[in-house]
């Protein structure tokens, strides 16, 4: 019997395409797609179009197609976190939470109770066998890579998942789904969160959580009163727009404190920082470094990872120290560290309740 995976179809192009190689390669497949939320309230990435897409992909390829109800956990797990981590003045990434306990977490809990030997979608990442076990690496096309948010995949994890479009670049797997006739060869990435509509999440927070409008003060570092905010949960660290403050130059939010209510902004200099405090940290080795491990950090999807130096403190606990300062270091978002085209394991990035780090050492080109 050719060994059984579980396949994560979201209606679109990659895991399409992570479906049709699969099935080329002797597996026999099961297409999945999750039911997040009603499909009458979910975006492009979830709506009731993307399932039936899904459906019809599976159809094409003649393998079997699930839906799977995961509603309730995808609410517990990905919704309410995102929702208080606003209230509490941090900018959360639902995408690693649902990585963690819904796409690898539910599925494949589903996928294993249908007997399956693995489960597969359509992530840009790569997983390799090294000397010390299992390894996940970044994807051969840069620009779609996303070992990022798929951090806390440890050897239990990697040991039963394949991403079979690793080693593919974009335009070669929208290539491949047209030769091979499938629909979703043209459908255009998803780029919102497929909880909130149309990417407001101020909307969203107004109308889910009506006591995030707040209002309290605007400050500078040094505590002088500039304006009036109207919720900590409607800004973010390295935010100028919308600060409703007169200064002689740009102000940026550079800290929320949740404690005082208040938004604390700077000149631009003073939103650069040389060190994070990372936690809920996860190594993908599942062993925590014996010291402090040289390589690059990424702190947001969009960025290449920077030199620094991340140093444990205790099992789920690091400090990085940047080689040189960055940009709107911002609190809830994630820090990954890598080392060359390896991931070594990731945290959350903390509040840090220090004062900001001196101005005058911060560089002070337009570079954010």
């Amino acid at each position: 019997m050719p060994p059984r995976v579980v396949v994560g179809m979201s209606g679109g192009v990659d895991s399409s395409m992570a479906a049709a190689l699969l099935l080329e390669q002797g597996y026999e497949v099961i297409g999945v797609t999750l039911r997040h939320l009603p499909p009458e309230a979910a975006n492009s990435c979830c709506s009731l179009e993307a399932m039936v897409d899904a459906r019809r992909v599976a159809r094409h390829l003649g393998i079997a197609h699930h839906w799977v109800d995961v509603e309730a956990a995808f609410f517990e797990r990905v919704i309410l976190p995102f929702e208080a981590g606003y209230l509490a003045g941090i900018t959360p990434n639902p995408c690693a939470w649902c990585n963690r306990h819904i796409k690898f977490g539910a599925l494949w809990e589903w996928a294993r109770a249908q007997g399956a030997d693995y489960l597969a979608t359509g992530h840009y990442a790569r997983i390799r066998r090294g000397e010390g076990g299992y390894e996940l690496w970044r994807a051969r096309d840069r620009n779609k890579d996303q070992s990022y948010l798929l951090y806390t995949l440890g050897q239990r994890d990697l040991a039963h998942l394949l991403f079979p479009l690793g080693e593919y670049w974009k335009d070669e797997v929208r290539a491949m789904a047209r030769a091979r006739g499938l629909l979703t060869a043209e459908k255009p990435d998803s780029q919102e969160l497929c909880f909130v509509p149309g990417n407001d999440y101020h909307a969203y927070l107004l109308r889910r959580r009506p006591e995030a409008e707040r209002p309290g003060e605007v400050v500078d570092t040094a505590g002088q009163v500039l304006g009036r905010h109207r919720g900590i949960a409607f800004y973010t660290v390295g935010q100028r727009r919308g600060l409703g403050i007169a200064a002689k130059e740009p102000h940026y939010v550079v800290d929320l404190d949740p404690e005082t209510n208040r938004v604390v902004v700077g000149r631009r200099p003073e939103a650069y920082r040389k060190t994070a405090e990372v936690g809920q940290v996860a190594y993908v080795a599942d062993r925590v470094p014996e010291g402090p491990v040289e390589g690059t950090v990424k702190i947001r999807y969009n960025m290449e990872p920077v030199p620094a130096t991340w140093t444990p403190v205790g099992p789920d606990r690091a400090v990085v120290a940047f080689a040189e300062p960055q940009w709107a270091v911002t609190p809830g978002q994630v820090a990954v560290l890598y080392q060359g085209e390896r991931v070594v394991g990731g945290g959350r990035i903390q509040r840090q309740a220090k004062p900001p780090a001196d101005p005058e050492a911060m560089p002070r080109q337009d570079t954010g």
